[in-house]
């Protein structure tokens, strides 16, 4: 069996990812103008600890602040100068220019990263790709239908977790349709006589739909909320119940990152049915503090979203171009094979890509993308049993 000499270099001794900042003299004098020596080649290099960090941060810090001044703009302009703004969600409001900015912020570090920047450019180079679409026309829809709308994949890992996950996903997503715009004051519901029931739906002051608030279709406009909160509450509750009951899922969870989420969508949803139980059953009784209790949730899970679990709804529709990219080369390239049993591994070029962010990162070990999961562990083992558990024998 041949063993690829990284595999030795990786158990005899550490990884060389950093022998740039062991320069020997040169690496205090590089920025001297000493003749022979060469100044660190850029933020992050030998010399100069944290410029990388920091060129990042004011990146991600600079598109946060641009987003929310774009959507304080579109507020204002959406609103028509705020005449349709409602002054009582302004603690809404205020919070989705928070989630902006932190959406924004979180979305750029997360691009920064040398493994993260290659896929999401390789995603978007295959979206725009004309080629792409000549070869495979129905590709994007589908995987947008598939992955991001029903999420398919999730169903080869448990049929009760992938309902529950639809339940979520559509809940969220019908009480974001809803909300956001009543929020921004895009969406109005206006009525001739001040009390209905003939109520007029507008967007950003134009008229879009007139209807009855007694008919169904009124009903549905009047309660969207209601239902978005039926769909959310049990596919919340049955993935708090499986925190709670399956060893897998509590060896690793951590309470503020996997159940907090899941006690704010239930806390969000119940508080949000019970306004319309007290103004429908109660005559408004007790409603002030159940407006102020939802208020508090919904405006605190807003600013959650970027920097806890729910920040994986902004990333994944950057999965799709990464699934268009695998997809497409798979149509008129032969997948790339194991280099030790010839196994499958992916394509040629994702396979390529791996390699290149692995030299990115400077690990000096892109050869073992060429290798299957199986055969990096034998490599790996046969390596410590030669070099390290060589003088214990």
């Amino acid at each position: 069996m041949t063993e690829p000499p990284e595999a030795s270099a990786a158990a005899a001794q550490p990884a060389t990812g950093a022998r740039t900042g062991s320069t020997g003299s040169t690496g205090s004098t590089g920025s001297t103008g000493v003749p022979g020596t060469q100044p660190p080649a850029g933020p992050g290099a030998a010399g100069l600890p944290g410029v990388g960090t920091r060129s990042v941060t004011a990146r991600a810090t600079t598109a946060g602040v641009i987003v929310s001044a774009l959507l304080i703009l579109a507020i204002v302009l959406g609103s028509r100068l705020l005449e349709n703004f409602d002054s009582a969600l302004l603690p809404y409001a205020v919070a989705t220019v928070f989630l902006a900015f932190g959406v924004a912020y979180r979305y750029t570090v997360w691009v920064s990263a040398p493994g993260a920047r290659r896929l999401f450019n390789q995603g978007w180079r295959s979206f725009f790709s004309v080629a792409n679409f000549r070869k495979a026309p129905t590709a994007l829809p589908r995987m947008i239908a598939t992955y991001l709308g029903f999420q398919k994949f999730l169903g080869a890992r448990s049929h009760a977790r992938w309902a529950a996950h639809q339940l979520i996903f559509w809940g969220c997503v019908l009480a974001a349709l809803i909300t956001f715009p009543l929020t921004w004051g895009w969406f109005t519901f206006t009525s001739g006589s001040g009390s209905g029931p003939g109520y007029e739906m507008r967007i950003w002051g134009f008229e879009i739909i007139g209807f009855d608030s007694l008919d169904i279709l009124g009903w549905l406009m009047f309660h969207g909320l209601d239902i978005a909160a039926v769909l959310v509450i049990p596919g919340a509750s049955y993935f708090l119940w499986r925190r709670m009951k399956d060893r897998g899922a509590i060896t690793g969870q951590r309470f503020a990152y996997d159940m907090v989420p899941l006690i704010a969508l239930i806390v969000i949803s119940v508080t949000g049915l019970l306004l319309t139980f007290s103004s429908i059953f109660l005559h408004g009784g007790g409603y002030e503090f159940l407006a102020v209790l939802h208020m508090v949730s919904v405006v605190f899970t807003l600013i959650y979203i970027p920097f806890g679990k729910f920040f994986h709804i902004v990333q994944r529709p950057a999965a799709v171009g990464m699934q268009l990219f695998k997809y497409t080369a798979r149509q008129d390239r032969e997948v790339f094979g194991c280099r030790r049993c010839e196994e499958p591994i992916d394509t040629g070029p994702y396979v390529e890509n791996i390699r290149g962010t692995m030299r990115d990162l400077g690990l000096d070990f892109d050869e073992w993308a060429e290798y299957c999961p199986r055969c990096k562990r034998v490599l790996r083992g046969s390596a410590h049993l030669s070099h390290v558990k060589k003088g214990f024998k």
